[in-house]
């Protein structure tokens, strides 16, 4: 089933970068595709504008880019900076895709390093973010969910 996305493909090589959202589409439908994390995704990305999407990969592209920072100059994954990026990514899955609960969003810190296309989209600019990422969201999930 493909990815119910409003553009055009010359729309999506450039949002993209090249990327095509329906190749993995099948297999994310058969991973999750029976939650209502799914289906709460497919409503909202399906009304999507090209201008919602930029806004969406420029605010997504921004965290990665603070991560980055953070992580190279040396912070620790579980320090404040990082945590607070790591609270940032998971407000954007929720804004933007499905309600990106603390475990949801553990399972994607997980997933970004057993995966190995997830662990080389994020290690292409900056080598280990993946794992630094995962360890961010980990320590933040913890802080959030002992705080309560």
């Amino acid at each position: 089933m493909s990815t119910p996305l409003n553009l055009t493909p010359e729309d999506r090589a450039e949002l993209f970068d090249g990327f095509d959202p329906d190749t993995h589409a099948a297999e994310a439908e058969r991973a999750w595709g029976g939650t209502a994390a799914w289906a709460e995704s497919r409503r909202r990305t399906s009304s999507y504008t090209k201008e919602d999407w930029r806004r969406l990969t420029e605010e997504a592209a921004a965290i990665s880019a603070g991560l980055a920072d953070v992580m190279r100059s040396g912070l620790p994954a579980d320090g404040a900076e990082a945590m607070d990026l790591a609270e940032q990514h998971r407000a954007h899955l929720t804004r933007w895709f499905y309600d990106c609960t603390y475990e949801i969003h553990r399972g994607l810190g997980d997933l970004y390093v057993s995966d190995p296309r997830f662990t080389a989209a994020l290690d292409a600019t900056t080598p280990g973010l993946a794992a630094y990422l995962r360890d961010a969201i980990t320590a933040n999930a913890a802080h959030h969910t002992e705080a309560h």
